[in-house]
């Protein structure tokens, strides 16, 4: 009788493999960093055979052992994706993480223009059950985890849509969606935590997916230095900002810069 594992362990296929391949933004002997797609588990269960983790062997590129997860983004959230190449480096940049020495930066694309156009989301998040009956994180101010996230209005699709940076100050379960639609303003696409917000809203112009991407990352590199990272829209948002007109080149590399 096969094992309730055995997915995990057959070879990723081809496919998979070569597209992570191409989704690579920086190799070195430390580390390897990846544009995740949309769409794709960083790790499998029961019913998620394709993921991220089966195919870290594909992806020694010479190495003793195969890249190791030291951070996790959702299945539906796209861009910056850290691998560490060895056990010293996994070490070393999950203490980093552990610190709070890790800055993110997102770009979402959320339904209408949040007031002001900068600032900051402070609410506690817990664990409720949603009206589906399944998990959600839900404001708690008596017995919930702090949670902080800054903002950023970067450009407005007239009072229907606004590109907003968010950077998370707290790593907590889904803060920046949770937060997001907390203070009135969703994230396209996120039928989790958009409430009664129907598909027909869509118009048909925008893809009714997540849009939620890891734009950026910068922390402390296993060799000493700096390292920072961006990584460009991909998949559906990439085609949102066209359909809105936003312009990639018109965003500050970190608009929280003035702070």
């Amino acid at each position: 009788v096969p094992s309730a594992d055995a997915p995990d362990k057959a070879p990723p296929p081809p496919a998979l493999v070569a597209q992570l391949r191409e989704d690579i933004l920086h190799k070195d002997d430390d580390i390897l960093v990846l544009n995740k797609p949309a769409g794709l588990a960083v790790q499998g269960g029961s019913r998620t055979p394709l993921h991220i983790d089966a195919a870290l062997p594909a992806l020694k590129f010479g190495a003793d052992d195969p890249p190791r997860l030291v951070h996790r983004l959702d299945r539906d959230t796209s861009g910056v994706l850290v691998l560490a190449r060895h056990r010293h480096a996994a070490r070393f940049i999950t203490r980093q993480f552990a610190a709070r020495k890790v800055a993110k930066l997102y770009w979402a694309l959320v339904f209408g223009v949040p007031r002001p156009t900068r600032g900051t989301i402070e609410l506690a998040l817990a664990k409720r059950a949603g009206a589906d009956g399944k998990a959600q994180m839900r404001p708690a101010p008596r017995d919930g985890k702090p949670a902080r996230t800054d903002y950023a209005v970067l450009a407005r699709a007239g009072k229907n849509f606004s590109w907003v940076a968010f950077r998370p100050l707290t790593g907590r379960t889904h803060q920046i969606r949770a937060h997001a639609a907390a203070i009135g303003y969703p994230l396209v696409g996120d039928g989790k935590y958009r409430g009664p917000r129907a598909e027909t809203e869509f118009g048909g112009i925008i893809d009714p997916k997540l849009h939620l991407h890891a734009r950026s990352l910068e922390m402390p590199h296993p060799a000493g230095e700096m390292f920072a990272i961006h990584a460009p829209l991909r998949d559906h948002m990439a085609r949102s900002w066209e359909t809105l007109s936003f312009d990639v080149a018109d965003a500050p590399d970190d608009p929280f810069d003035e702070e």
